[in-house]
């Protein structure tokens, strides 16, 4: 495995650190306080080729793999996780969800609308009451001639309200089986499909998160995703794929928080020096510093073999379990690192505590990743 920073990354990273110094740093924290959800900057991140990383060219995105898409999400979130969260959702869940399953016509329609951020995609799976137990999803689609009628809300959707089109998954069979769940896309405006409540969130929040309600929504099959009663199965290897967008994620928000600390320990001065002369400082940030290389190495071993066609189910759960821990330790040390001042919203450290609770949460909760290494290390 070699890891070293290709021309592509290193392109990526400084076209996105000028683009954040002029376009979100100045902006993100009145995001943060309103929750505005900021549609303008997903456009010209669309225009950057950000929101289609891992499109190939030919259909309108940057054809570039997952090393890229890795430097691209840890670039942003070193700067606004909520920022880092939606492109990573938009890029993931829903545009990767069309490209690895939808036929050659939906792939033609979608995807280039979708690389270019023209629309914004959102994906369903979680329910109010199913979150990691997908299976008893009460989400509902019944055949009716050649369409289907959709009934049933699904929560905590990234682009609920926003999305101009969504992939959701529904029950199509019996209750726990898992090829009774069929993916569907389904497009904004058409009758019966609503945004609902949107959620008051501790962080990420200029990430729109709120519920989608369909009543009567009838989709016609040519919206099927594959073939029906396979959406249970597409939806977990999407994830495989959207945990290390999460990983990625937590490793920007972790280095974002890292080197804030580190400037500040070597610039506010107690007892006559540098706060990062005294040990108790000194010894957290090397911490930091071990943590984070570690979450990184673990997100690039993921991220490789992703980019080689190979299963990445045990690597993605390692990736994205470590590397979203480092993430809340990295920030909860940085806001003790900063005393007083780390509490208050005049300085970054406090945005990368509160945003870095959602990657233990988001995409499989940690424990969840504990059962999927578990299952996979005893299999």
């Amino acid at each position: 495995m070699n890891f070293d920073t290709n021309e592509n990354q290193k392109l990526i990273a400084k076209t996105i650190q000028d683009f954040a110094e002029k376009n979100i740093k100045p902006r993100m924290m009145e995001w943060d306080e309103s929750q505005e959800f900021p549609v303008e900057v997903f456009k010209q991140l669309g225009e950057l080729g950000l929101m289609g990383v891992l499109v190939p060219a030919e259909l309108g995105g940057s054809g570039f793999g997952y090393l890229e898409y890795v430097t691209a999400i840890t670039e942003l979130a070193k700067v606004c996780g909520s920022i880092g969260l939606s492109m990573a959702a938009h890029n993931s869940l829903c545009t990767g969800h069309i490209m690895q399953f939808g036929n050659d016509e939906q792939k033609k329609k979608y995807l280039p609308k979708l690389a270019t951020a023209e629309w914004i995609g959102a994906w369903g799976l979680t329910e109010a009451n199913t979150g990691s137990d997908a299976m008893r999803m009460r989400c509902v689609a019944k055949k009716d001639g050649d369409h289907w009628v959709l009934n049933g809300a699904k929560n905590w959707i990234t682009h609920g309200i926003t999305g101009d089109v969504a992939v959701v998954l529904a029950r199509t069979g019996e209750l726990l089986d898992s090829r009774g769940i069929t993916a569907f896309v389904v497009e904004r405006g058409t009758p019966g499909f609503k945004g609902g409540k949107k959620e008051n969130k501790l962080g990420m929040r200029a990430s729109e998160t709120a519920e989608m309600i369909f009543e009567d929504c009838r989709i016609p099959q040519s919206q099927v995703l594959g073939n029906v009663g396979e959406g249970f199965i597409q939806a977990m290897k999407v994830l495989d794929g959207g945990r290390i967008s999460i990983a990625a994620l937590s490793l920007g928000i972790a280095k974002g928080a890292y080197e804030a600390s580190l400037k500040y320990a070597k610039e506010r001065e107690q007892f006559g020096q540098p706060i990062g002369n005294f040990q108790a400082i000194a010894f957290k940030l090397a911490d930091m510093a071990t943590k984070i290389e570690a979450a990184e190495l673990l997100t690039m071993q993921a991220a490789d073999l992703k980019n080689r066609g190979q299963k990445v189910t045990r690597q993605s759960a390692f990736a994205k379990y470590y590397a979203s821990e480092v993430a809340v330790e990295a920030s909860t040390e940085a806001v003790q690192i900063f005393g007083g001042y780390g509490y208050t919203k005049d300085f970054p450290v406090e945005k990368f505590y509160r945003d870095s609770k959602l990657c233990t949460i988001g995409e499989g909760t940690s424990e969840i990743q504990k059962l999927v290494i578990a299952r996979e290390i005893l299999a």
